[in-house]
């Protein structure tokens, strides 16, 4: 969306479409789901996990990071990747309150 559009949201409806949108690849999602079953941090293995290019993956840890989903630590040669708690947490309550606003009841079709 461009700059002139998203100024006509709010910063909530803004955050929450950024987030969002960083979700919508399947391949991110695979990523996330990688990094949820790890017990550390992961610093190579992604990679051998997924059918994709070394540097495909680069750019899909690009976006999770910039939104703040995934956070860093450079090791060595290596960065070493974890699902950031504080945007995690963030990012459940926007869906809890998303999801429970709409009520049932107020079915029109």
């Amino acid at each position: 969306m461009g700059t002139t559009k998203s100024i006509k949201f709010s910063e909530s409806q803004n955050r929450k479409a950024e987030l969002f949108k960083a979700l919508g690849h399947p391949a991110r999602i695979a990523i996330i789901e990688f990094l949820i079953n790890q017990n550390s941090c992961v610093c190579g293995d992604i990679v051998e996990e997924l059918p994709l290019s070394q540097s495909t993956i680069s750019q899909h840890l690009k976006e999770l990071k910039s939104v703040g989903i995934i956070k860093g630590e450079i090791s060595g040669v290596k960065t070493c990747y974890c699902i950031d708690e504080n945007v995690w947490a963030e990012l459940d309550d926007m869906m809890k309150v998303l999801m429970s606003s709409y009520s049932l009841k107020n079915k029109c079709c």
